[in-house]
């Protein structure tokens, strides 16, 4: 009997998890933009609509955190920084696509 509700008490857990790491406000529509391809910084900051350059440094340094996307710095002056999703990035997108779609035909 113990079993069952370590098992329930796992998997609520496991969703905790993956709302911590994507269920900011910011996190989707980062990870949405970041499926067409590499971007640069500036780039993520003008697509995102809304977003302040605080809470976007913030929102990419918590999805690098956690595996979502690749942070690679070339050695120029200014440096540039490209943000790319990792695999682990790629295999949200189903699921965001989802949201989206469920979104534009319940939350009106």
């Amino acid at each position: 009997m113990g079993n069952k509700k370590n098992e329930k008490f796992q998997k609520s857990c496991s969703l905790k998890d993956v709302l911590d790491v994507i269920g900011g406000k910011w996190a989707m529509p980062i990870i949405y933009n970041l499926s067409k391809g590499k971007m640069r910084f500036k780039e993520i900051e003008r697509t995102v609509e809304g977003i302040n350059t605080r809470m976007l440094v913030k929102e990419l340094k918590n999805l690098e955190a956690n595996g979502i996307i690749t942070r690679q710095v070339f050695a120029t002056v200014p440096p540039t920084v490209e943000y790319a999703l990792t695999e682990k990035g790629d295999k949200l997108l189903p699921s965001i696509k989802s949201l989206h779609q469920w979104g534009q035909e319940y939350a009106v």
